[in-house]
């Protein structure tokens, strides 16, 4: 529909329906994860950058963090490697790191801040080896479900041991929006692939954010029959992964927003970045596009 066909009042009625929310919103921190189709679409890629500046320029503080998925592995098939996974993770060597890094903290990092710009606003790009390692990390080790005593290596894969909230608070203060790629730092040097969900949830932590929303490639979390479950407790995710409707991918989404979720982030949201603005209509609406995960 073109703008112009909408009825104004029809136009003032829905600015109206966001004054509440960015009254209660304002100077509040907003974490968003930017991946799936959301960041390969033409269409959808300006729909976020346009919705990052507005939310920014009504006085909210967005941090994006962001994947990569598709590029990393165009790339890895370009050098004739198979991505593999396990549980959701990358298994990365170090060839595949050198690949991660030069996908992540250069190419799409690249290209967001440049979006963002591009939009009217003013963003940063880092990577967690940046700000004198500001995503510091370790090896992680995944240990197969009921099987405690079995460790997998799944090589350069790190888990998060310190965030140093400073340079991103600083950039916030001087009106930017930080651009973060998943890439960690160990205390000997070492750089790892980190989840980009589980970046963003322990920078949403951290930064003790009022959101941490999810872009996702579906409505939100489905159950068996395909059907959207708008609201999520620990209780009913045990039940979901149990009974294998919740696997893959969605294990590190879930599990990222549920830690995120019961220390101190106030709203948890998974939502389909398949959708125009679904920042917009998820943070400025009355109507949710998506799955809400609450603490008990």
């Amino acid at each position: 529909m073109n703008d112009n066909t909408i009825d104004p009042r029809l136009k003032a009625s829905i600015l109206s329906e966001a004054l509440p929310y960015i009254q209660r919103f304002f100077d509040k921190t907003i974490v968003i994860k930017y991946g799936g189709n959301a960041m390969t679409d033409p269409h959808l890629k300006a729909c976020f950058a346009q919705d990052v500046v507005l939310l920014k320029l009504v006085g909210m503080n967005p941090v994006v963090v962001h994947g990569g998925g598709p590029q990393i592995e165009n790339l890895l098939q370009r050098v004739g490697k198979k991505g593999e996974f396990i549980q959701g993770m990358r298994v990365t060597d170090a060839e595949t790191m050198d690949v991660v890094e030069m996908v992540l903290g250069g190419q799409v990092n690249k290209e967001i801040v440049h979006l963002i710009n591009q939009h009217g606003g003013k963003a940063v790009g880092l990577t967690g080896k940046d700000g004198g390692g500001f995503i510091r990390a370790r090896k992680l080790y995944m240990r197969m479900p009921g099987k405690d005593e079995d460790l997998i290596d799944l090589g350069q894969v790190g888990e998060i041991t310190r965030i140093d909230p400073s340079i991103i608070s600083f950039l916030d203060s001087g009106d930017f929006i930080p651009v973060i790629a998943p890439i960690g730092v160990g205390e000997d040097g070492q750089t790892y692939n980190i989840n980009a969900d589980v970046v963003a949830g322990k920078v949403a932590e951290v930064l003790r954010a009022e959101k941490l929303v999810l872009l996702t490639n579906t409505p939100g979390v489905l159950d068996k029959a395909g059907n959207l479950l708008t609201g999520l407790t620990p209780s009913l995710i045990d039940q979901l992964v149990a009974d294998g409707t919740l696997s893959g991918g969605m294990l590190p989404k879930i599990a990222s927003a549920l830690e995120a979720a019961k220390n101190g982030v106030r709203s948890v949201h998974i939502i389909d970045g398949r959708v125009e603005h679904a920042l917009l209509l998820e943070i400025l609406t009355d109507h949710g596009v998506g799955t809400m995960i609450r603490a008990e």
